[in-house]
């Protein structure tokens, strides 16, 4: 299985949580997560992505490996990333997508339906 973990904004802490009960609540996609922590870090993300693979059945070690080459290779994102939570204040949450390719490839089908006319 191919994983893919990408930052995709800062939102506040009590939207993020809302977000999280909503989808909680109704259907989502099996294998794609948002996760959101307070400090734009490696070690930071790493212990957000531990307890998702025992969620979804993925293998630790895949999941950890690919948040380390996303680090590795996107330093000019992260430091983008962590201006932005450092501008947005204390009440805030930087926020990542970790998914299965190809539960992230329908969940974009999906969308990409809905919006079509």
């Amino acid at each position: 299985m191919k994983y893919t973990f990408d930052i995709v904004g800062v939102s506040p802490v009590l939207q993020f949580f809302n977000h999280q009960q909503q989808s909680m609540q109704k259907p989502q996609y099996v294998g794609v997560e948002y996760l959101g922590t307070h400090i734009c870090t490696l070690d930071a993300f790493i212990a957000t992505v531990e307890p998702v693979p025992a969620k979804w059945g993925w293998d630790l070690d895949q999941v950890v490996d690919t948040v380390v080459k996303f680090w590795v290779n996107h330093s000019e994102s992260i430091q983008y990333w962590k201006a932005r939570l450092s501008d947005a204040g204390q009440n805030n949450l930087v926020v990542a997508r970790l998914a299965d390719i190809r539960a992230l490839q329908a969940e974009f089908e999906t969308l990409l339906d809905k919006n079509s006319y």
